[in-house]
């Protein structure tokens, strides 16, 4: 199994750089915004903890948690129901490993979804999205998925993410409660990874918990909302009628990571608890993101590429298949080959839609648009109030080397291929 596909396109890009070539770095995607000061101030106070703590974690962190859900999520969360893991993709791969069942994922997908399960020997359903349904799994789908199964009780886990990663979009809270009567028929549990959503461009994420309380686990974190990927924090949320799961995902932590770095959940109950300073951070940060997204969306679009807006987070998935005759001319028939062709002509660094299980023979790609300084950006949006529009020329300025890197995709695909 090779590494996870954003960390090599990573190292990658750095040894380019090494080499002394010009790399756009819109592969990795990371929060390009800085740990909000307050969190930060936090950790330095809780420096010198050094205790082991419990396996589910800090018990003021838990409850910062499940008050941050049901403020946010407007959902019945308890710091009983709350772990703690070192980011959620382990507690991903704890699920999948103490889980007796299937996994169904819509695709795209994120990276990491499907080689846990293949490292775990868990059988996966893929059910493939497409364009036209702005890449979400509708209830028509799903329910055709479950039906065709001829096992009504079949113990599943459905992967539901948004805002997404690849592309960016999000459900609207009308599709979430159709997907949760699809659940509840079939008795799915669904696993809601909502890392993304409190970048929901317009600060109005709903969580399906909403509609499905009863066997809806919440995963949420510090690494994209509040920029603190390297921090390793995340957290899963779970109704009591998953007690059962939570405590098995526990005995399997005491007996791998033990528990979380003591500083780090000290320093994330202040994150969690909120207050009007993160807010102010957040709003800065999704209008910032949505203006950013939204003139790259505009920008690809204007050179052919069909992508739908950005509702959050900080991704395109990019569908280059209205130009397939032109790239076949030049000799691109498949994903990975024009992400490496647009890499080598342009320096602009994209993954495949590949890395997001889509078709080997589909031109798809996602860009994350996070190659800029987060702090000097931050700091101008702060100096024009939350009332107002951004300037004009603001992105163009503070988000210049995102701006660059999309225009050479639009003229790399309109210009027959020539290096630019």
């Amino acid at each position: 199994m090779p590494e996870s596909p954003t960390l090599t396109i990573n190292e990658v890009s750095k040894q380019l750089e090494h080499e002394g070539k010009e790399v756009y770095r819109l592969g990795l995607g990371q929060s390009p915004f800085p740990v909000p000061r307050e969190v930060v101030k936090a950790l330095k106070l809780y420096a010198k903890e050094k205790d082991y703590l419990p396996v589910k974690g800090l018990r003021q962190l838990r409850g910062a948690v499940a008050k941050f859900h049901r403020d946010k999520d407007q959902v019945n969360a308890q710091p009983d129901g709350v772990l703690v893991g070192p980011g959620s993709k382990e507690l991903m791969f704890l699920l999948q490993l103490v889980f007796y069942g299937e996994i169904l994922v819509p695709t795209p997908c994120w990276v990491s979804y499907v080689p846990q399960a293949k490292m775990l020997g868990k059988q996966i359903r893929l059910i493939h999205t497409s364009y036209e349904d702005e890449w979400r799994v509708t209830p028509e789908v799903l329910l055709r998925q479950c039906e065709c199964e001829n096992d009504v009780y079949r113990p599943r886990v459905l992967v539901l993410n948004y805002p997404g990663n690849p592309e960016g979009g999000t459900y609207t809270p009308d599709e979430l409660e159709a997907l949760a009567e699809i659940a509840k028929r079939f008795e799915l549990i669904v696993l809601s990874d909502e890392i993304y959503g409190q970048l929901h461009f317009k600060g109005e994420h709903v969580s399906i918990a909403r509609f499905y309380p009863e066997r809806t686990i919440i995963s949420s974190g510090l690494s994209k909302w509040c920029g603190a990927g390297g921090w390793r924090l995340g957290t899963f949320t779970f109704p009591l009628d998953l007690e059962w799961l939570m405590n098995a995902m526990a005995s399997a932590a005491s007996e791998t990571y033990t528990s979380v770095s003591a500083p780090i959940q000290y320093a994330a109950v202040r994150a969690f608890r909120g207050g009007i300073t993160i807010e102010r951070y957040l709003c800065h940060a999704r209008r910032i993101l949505s203006e950013l997204g939204n003139w790259c969306h505009k920008r690809l679009t204007s050179a052919g590429i069909r992508i739908h807006a950005p509702e959050g987070a900080f991704y395109l998935f990019l569908d280059f298949s209205p130009l397939a005759s032109r790239l076949a001319d030049r000799g691109i028939t498949n994903s990975e080959g024009l992400c490496e062709r647009l890499l080598a002509d342009t320096g602009v660094a994209l993954l495949p839609g590949t890395a997001f299980e889509r078709p080997g023979n589909e031109l798809t790609a996602r860009l994350a648009y996070v190659d800029f300084d987060g702090s000097t950006a931050l700091a101008a949006s702060e100096m024009v109030p939350l009332d107002e529009p951004l300037p004009q020329d603001f992105i163009h300025m503070w988000c210049h080397r995102v701006i660059a890197a999309s225009d050479l995709i639009a003229e790399w695909t309109t210009d027959g291929g020539k290096e630019v």
